[in-house]
């Protein structure tokens, strides 16, 4: 058995996880509950010990999905734009198997979403896959070879920071014009309440709108979607992947989304990368990073063999 751990920006998420993907076991906690004042690590050793405890279970080892700039051969958090206190230079390897005397393997969270995905989801049997979360930012991960694709310091896959329009507007990382300012479920509300002059608005009531009909909100949807195709269709350019996975609660929206995102993307690239590819919605929901995660402690152990 597996211990995963998922830790976000506001609750770490925890399982047993055995060899199959399978989740035994559940815990959550939040991370924020004194607005950051106790480090993120700190809560995340906390529980894990009352977790482990409560199951009264051995693990052979540890896999950690981190929000955040993960260097995932030190496993430590290198980045995180400022977001969250105390959390960036978090030694989260150090801490797991200094605590709980087995090997612990980390990576970023939107990377042990894709894997996870690769290992029992919708990208199961795909070597060559793309997985873009549209959330409050964009995350991403890549697999080419049936392998995940970290760069020099695991960190590759930060979709949302590649450049879209050059001279476009500032982004929290900042940068200027970045694909995360255009193609995030923020910049949907930005744009839904530039079009209306509304300030209550969200996801469920844009989507809810356009499905019943609001010209106005089919007209923003359709410049989002616009907007996140060109992005997808420059990626898959480069990857020539054979799925592009799309993540996130929106994702869900297979008929004011997925299914005219699919056929923007489609068209959007040029004939022969278009051929075979799939654009799917990710199927694993909340659980693929915990299941990404141990999934990538599995491979690093065999590597050692």
């Amino acid at each position: 058995m597996y211990l995963a751990i998922d830790i976000g920006g506001t609750a770490v998420k925890m399982g047993l996880v055995d060899r199959q993907g399978i989740i035994h076991a559940r815990h959550e906690a939040s991370v924020c509950f004194d607005q950051y004042q106790t480090p993120i690590l700190d809560t995340v050793i906390r529980e894990a010990k009352a977790f482990l405890a409560r199951e009264n279970t051995a693990v052979q080892a540890i896999g950690v999905s981190a929000t955040g700039q993960v260097d995932d051969r030190a496993g430590i958090v290198i980045g995180t734009n400022g977001k969250i206190p105390h959390y960036e230079g978090s030694r989260i390897k150090e801490a797991c198997e200094d605590t709980f005397r087995v090997p612990a393997f980390v990576l970023n969270d939107a990377n042990a979403a894709a894997l996870g995905e690769c290992f029992i989801g919708r990208g199961r049997g795909y070597e060559h896959v793309l997985m873009i979360t549209l959330g409050t930012g964009i995350g991403g991960g890549i697999v080419l070879g049936g392998r995940l694709f970290g760069g020099v310091r695991g960190i590759a896959g930060e979709m949302g920071h590649f450049t879209l329009y050059q001279d476009g507007i500032p982004c929290a990382c900042g940068k200027r014009g970045c694909f995360e300012s255009y193609a995030a479920t923020t910049a949907l509300v930005r744009l839904a309440k530039e079009a209306t002059g509304e300030t209550e608005l969200n996801g469920r009531i844009i989507f809810q709108r356009a499905a019943d009909g609001d010209a106005v909100m089919l007209q923003v949807l359709e410049h989002w979607m616009e907007d996140i195709a060109g992005g997808v269709s420059g990626l898959i350019h480069i990857f020539n992947p054979q799925m592009v996975l799309i993540g996130g609660g929106v994702s869900s929206q297979e008929e004011l989304l997925m299914k005219p995102l699919r056929k923007k993307i489609l068209s959007a690239v040029m004939p022969r990368f278009a051929e075979g590819l799939l654009v799917e919605r990710a199927a694993l929901g909340n659980d693929a990073g915990m299941i990404g995660a141990v999934k990538f402690a599995m491979d690093k152990m065999e590597e050692t063999l």
